[in-house]
């Protein structure tokens, strides 16, 4: 069972936190909301209080995209919850949609960060104008990644402070003591990669895509996309594409955001939640 933070009463609003990240990503998004929702934001497989020493050893597929979904539905029959309101960004995006495809059933809306459609995936990470954005999803791949951070708190501090810096644009996003306290746990840094391993990450989507797979089917969802315009990762050219699989998506973009959407639109992500409560 993963370990889970609740507040509030009222409908269920499920947060899933990104990478580097964790439930602290909702600190700013809980209380604007707990006053008329039961915000729930779980440690997902790997993450904060779902880790458990050994876990580094076990392999990538347990960690993956479609083991988080198995976990989360797990979670939601057991806790009970009505069809939630689902929010993420980063990594809670693509689980959140996921999760709606496997289990339309338990999703009232979706409320994410810059949701990348697949057919601009190839065009966001292989691009070679755009690769090097992406380094760290080949460097995650590597077992020197884990032999040079994990365990080593100066070296996770420096290392999450990049891309606090990197991603983010507005204060809201700068260092978060709790989350590299949590990553600097022996096995923490090197459990997190194995999102990335598992074959979960952007670019093996746009790898997938670009040998000829086929392109995800459209999640028939109500639907609003709150979007950094700078965020590196995902800038702002690829928003209008978000209706290619969010159909029954609203988008607004946000020209001072970055990556960060729960923290540094914290206010604006909760107005949108409350319009579908």
């Amino acid at each position: 069972m993963l370990a889970v933070e609740r507040s509030g009463t009222g409908p269920a609003v499920l947060c899933l936190h990104g990478w580097p990240g964790g439930t602290s990503d909702y600190r700013l998004l809980t209380p604007l909301l707990a006053g008329e929702a039961e915000v729930v934001v779980p440690h997902l497989p790997g993450f904060g209080e779902s880790f458990a020493p050994g876990d580094e050893l076990r392999p990538p597929s347990d960690f993956s995209r479609e083991a988080m979904v198995t976990a989360l539905i797990e979670l939601v029959d057991s806790l009970s919850l009505e069809p939630a309101v689902v929010v993420g960004y980063d990594v809670g995006v693509t689980t959140a949609i996921a999760l709606t495809r496997r289990a339309p059933e338990r999703v009232r809306a979706l409320v994410v960060g810059n949701a990348l459609a697949p057919s601009t995936f190839v065009s966001a990470a292989l691009d070679p104008h755009r690769r090097a954005e992406f380094w760290y999803q080949d460097f995650h791949q590597l077992e020197l990644c884990s032999r040079l951070v994990d365990g080593n708190p100066g070296a996770v501090r420096a290392y999450l402070e990049h891309f606090w810096s990197h991603w983010g644009a507005r204060p809201a996003a700068a260092v978060d003591e709790a989350l590299v306290e949590a990553y600097s746990r022996p096995g923490a840094f090197t459990t997190s990669l194995n999102w990335y391993r598992s074959g979960s990450s952007t670019l093996y989507g746009a790898l997938a895509i670009a040998e000829g797979g086929p392109l995800p089917e459209p999640v028939d969802v109500p639907a609003s996309v709150v979007w950094g315009a700078l965020d590196p990762l995902f800038p702002p050219d690829f928003a209008p594409n978000v209706t290619e699989l969010l159909p029954r998506a609203s988008v607004q973009v946000l020209d001072d955001v970055g990556h960060f959407t729960p923290l540094e639109a914290a206010a604006e992500m909760a107005d949108e939640v409350r319009g579908y409560l």
